[in-house]
């Protein structure tokens, strides 16, 4: 067995997810995958988790993105466009968080962890909308910019 410097595959992929992460759009689906997270502990905790189902397919569809995009694999896969699936991602996160905010901000009296998901929500909404706004703003750039 020789001693070799090579750095496997995990390491690589930790690489390309720490170098991921410094840009933009990384930076923004990290942020999005970890309120969604902090909102799921949330609802979870409160005494109606039916909200939870929000917050887990938005952190699940953040993470198949964020990973597609961290290893360029949508330069790949030509099939799909994947500026615009994430565009309807992000905005319809948006529309989901606002709206399942609204809900549980009215209606949780005496539900601490309900009202504090639904203000993690409104911070969650707030994200996924500049998100959108950004990447819409990216698709009706030219190509050029």
């Amino acid at each position: 067995m020789a001693d070799t410097k090579e750095p496997g595959v995990a390491a690589n992929c930790l690489e390309k997810c720490k170098n991921y992460v410094k840009t933009k759009k990384g930076t923004i689906l990290a942020a999005e995958i970890l309120i969604s997270l902090i909102i799921l502990v949330c609802y979870a905790a409160s005494h109606s988790g039916g909200y939870s189902a929000v917050a887990i397919c938005e952190m699940v569809f953040a993470i198949f993105v964020f990973a597609i995009f961290m290893t360029n694999m949508d330069k790949q896969l030509q099939v799909v466009n994947w500026p615009w699936l994430d565009f309807f991602r992000a905005a319809i996160g948006a529309a989901l968080y606002l709206i399942t905010s609204v809900i549980c901000v009215a209606g949780g009296a005496g539900d601490g962890a309900r009202i504090a998901g639904g203000v993690f929500g409104f911070l969650a909404g707030v994200l996924f909308g500049y998100d959108a706004y950004s990447i819409y703003m990216d698709i009706k750039a030219p190509a050029g910019e």
